[in-house]
């Protein structure tokens, strides 16, 4: 595989370079812990334009340290806010294992993609034959054993890379590379927030630097900012794969519904990103077909001042540059090669001068 054919395929879909960008909507703990509620959401995605419906499935003991954040003296900005303690919220926010059928089975109804990030060795064994590739989280990204155990199944391969250096990219990516060539490398600021001031650490050019270092990799985005600005940014940059949170509701009360987009803000997403996808183009300055008009209305064309008779030499004083220029027209930057030369026929005033009236 080289550069130019950076992609793999999920479900019969193409995802990488060429092709349009895929939409991941990561309900993760959305559905509130209510099946229907995330069948809903589901159905809702769908319609929105997305491409996969992602859950999590994850059990607090297998995720969290009760002790270990009870301890912390330092509560992070989102943390701080939540009415429970963290292990409680993540006990809330889990996906049942019970559900992982149906959440199955309603995707395939929606003609949506079923995903789901698995946080423990077991649970990667368990959605196995439910998924299709497989998202790495973040806050995994460190957690060698678990990538090279994912890797194993030979699925592609989404990671996210918040919070992380190059260097901790570059020890997962080898970890997945060593086993698997499927990969989409996801740029990812971690801060859930949903603060303005995060733009100015998205770090869209990052993008680029990873192009150098995994030039046949798939570039992805998983975005917690506010809009689809990141979003626009990110594929100009060459993102084929974008992930962010969904719900229908940002005001509900639950650990990922504030920094989510709703069904209207995700469809105007994807409408955004399909008419950049066609304004990017291909890389070929030309002149295009809408504009085969244009090119003849407003270019200059060599023309003369006034009427002309059969054998007048072309000199300074007798043209002037001026619109239209019709097809068979001689161009103002051609002057020199026309200075100097003989008229072969009777010239009205105003024509444009052609070759075939130019001995």
């Amino acid at each position: 595989m080289n550069s130019t054919e950076c992609f793999f395929e999920v479900n019969s879909r193409v995802i990488g370079c060429g092709y349009p960008t895929y939409f991941i909507a990561d309900i993760a703990a959305n559905h509130d812990g209510d099946l229907q509620r995330a069948k809903d959401l589901i159905y809702l995605a769908a319609e929105s334009g997305a491409d996969v419906a992602k859950f999590q499935h994850f059990q607090a003991d297998s995720i969290v340290s009760d002790y270990g954040f009870s301890a912390l003296k330092n509560k992070s900005s989102h943390h701080a806010n939540w009415k429970k303690s963290v292990y409680q919220v993540y006990e809330d926010a889990s996906t049942d294992k019970l559900w992982t059928e149906e959440l199955k089975t309603t995707c395939e109804k929606a003609n949506i993609t079923f995903f789901s990030s698995p946080y423990s060795f077991d649970l990667v064994d368990f959605i196995d034959p439910y998924v299709p590739a497989y998202k790495i989280g973040s806050g995994d990204i460190t957690w060698i054993d678990l990538i090279t155990h994912i890797a194993k199944k030979q699925k592609p391969c989404f990671i996210a890379s918040g919070a992380s250096t190059e260097e901790d990219v570059k020890r997962a990516m080898n970890a997945l590379l060593a086993f698997n060539k499927k990969i989409c490398l996801m740029q990812c600021n971690t801060n859930y927030t949903g603060n303005l001031e995060n733009f100015r650490y998205i770090q869209l050019n990052v993008l680029k630097r990873f192009k150098q270092l995994f030039p046949d990799i798939v570039l992805g985005l998983s975005d917690h900012t506010p809009g689809h600005s990141s979003v626009l940014g990110a594929v100009a940059l060459g993102a084929r794969v974008i992930e962010k949170h969904f719900t229908d509701d940002i005001n509900r009360e639950g650990p990922d519904h504030n920094f989510a987009m709703d069904a209207k803000a995700w469809r105007s997403m994807v409408d955004a990103t399909r008419e950049l996808e066609l304004s990017l183009g291909d890389q070929v300055k030309k002149i295009e077909d809408n504009e085969l008009d244009t090119v003849i209305l407003q270019r200059r064309s060599i023309r003369l001042k006034a009427a002309v008779k059969k054998g007048t030499i072309i000199t300074k004083d007798l043209i002037e540059f001026l619109r239209p220029c019709p097809a068979d027209a001689i161009e103002p930057y051609m002057v020199e090669e026309v200075l100097g030369r003989e008229i072969t026929r009777d010239l009205p005033g105003g024509d444009c001068l052609k070759w075939a009236d130019i001995k």
